[in-house]
């Protein structure tokens, strides 16, 4: 397809413009996850680059979660450059109407919003677990550790100088199936070998039903319950889980499948994919909003009641997904119902602003 002259300015300006934002955004991002990092290795010894690498690594993910406020404050700028400078009562002149300039703004927006979530998004998941990877081993919580493989939910504990090793079959809501603790002292010597159908970890004080201890001479003795103490519960187990954003979408595919191997509910997992998915159409309807916004306001006021209306019009949008998001995720609303109803509702104003613009 070939772009006629006014597409091929308007892409530029547009593009321009979100690439200015993006930087303005990506500097502020970088110094304040400075400072935050810096903060955070005032207790250890480390060398100088540490904070920097991490807040490099770490941005990106941040930069992901706010490109929807980003193509706001765009297209907002780009139609108070072209009224300021003239240019759009030009294009009127030769023809040109507001609906071809939204519909040329909307396309290239919905474009860029594809190759951010097939293309930045994986970038930044990957460099975000790096990050999580990191710093972790300056956490005090470093020794504590859960995964979830095709195998079932593996967990490494370390309490009172004794390291376990669980390995659980199955895991619901506050219960583990089938579960197998090797227990180790300090200097990894075998100790015990802990078998029981189903654990319950409400707490922290597990407690263990049909259980058989095998020690380290083969000695077998079974109980029906038993106390076990750990540095989980389902909370901190399922909150291990919760940060979606360092998986990439193949790896959350594969997350998913073992999550399913285990009976483990995969809602987090089908939430955080469905927001990828609508991504890009949120982009492009926050995108027409903000141009619908513009055109239809009095030009004369300064940019910064412009910026403060997009902030405005941003926290409006922000709390809408929230409220749905918070009803998919809790199942009181099937999840596709949250994450498109608000897209879908935000079109439907979206297409009776458009018409008025149109007769501008």
């Amino acid at each position: 397809m070939v772009l006629k002259i006014y597409q091929k300015y308007l892409i530029k300006e547009f593009s321009l413009i979100v690439s200015k934002i993006t930087f303005v955004f990506l500097i502020l991002g970088l110094i304040m996850g400075l400072l935050e990092e810096i903060n955070f290795f005032s207790d250890f010894e480390v060398e100088y680059f540490y904070p920097i690498y991490l807040v490099l690594l770490n941005v990106p993910s941040l930069i992901y979660e706010i490109f929807p406020f980003i193509f706001l404050l765009s297209s907002q700028f780009l139609f108070l450059k072209l009224l300021e400078s003239g240019e759009l009562n030009t294009f009127k002149n030769s023809g040109l109407d507001n609906l071809k300039i939204l519909k040329l703004i909307m396309s290239l927006s919905l474009i860029m919003g594809f190759f951010i979530i097939i293309i930045f998004y994986n970038l930044s998941a990957m460099m975000k677990f790096e990050y999580l990877d990191i710093k972790k081993n300056f956490t005090k919580d470093n020794k504590y550790l859960a995964t979830i493989t095709e195998n079932g939910l593996w967990i490494k504990d370390e309490i009172n100088d004794q390291i376990n090793f669980i390995n659980a079959r199955g895991f619901t809501i506050n219960t583990l199936k089938e579960v197998d603790i090797i227990q180790l002292n300090k200097d990894f010597e075998f100790q015990n070998n802990i078998k029981a159908e189903t654990v319950n970890i409400q707490k922290n004080n597990w407690n263990l039903t049909d259980v058989k201890i095998i020690d380290k001479n083969n000695n077998i003795e079974t109980t029906n319950t038993m106390d076990f103490l750990s540095n989980f519960n389902y909370e901190e187990i399922n909150n291990l889980f919760s940060n979606l954003a360092s998986l990439t979408i193949w790896n959350l595919f594969e997350l998913k499948k073992n999550y399913i191997s285990i009976n483990y509910s995969t809602t987090e997992i089908d939430y955080h994919f469905q927001r990828i998915v609508a991504y890009p159409f949120l982009i492009t309807i926050i995108t027409a909003l903000s141009a619908i916004l513009m055109l239809n306001l009095n030009f004369q006021k300064p940019k910064l009641f412009f910026m403060v209306i997009g902030i405005l019009l941003s926290v409006i949008i922000y709390y809408i997904n929230f409220f749905f998001g918070t009803m998919g995720k809790n199942e009181k609303i099937p999840l596709l119902v949250s994450i498109w109803t608000p897209i879908i509702t935000l079109s439907i104003i979206s297409l009776i602003g458009i018409v008025r613009i149109n007769e501008k």
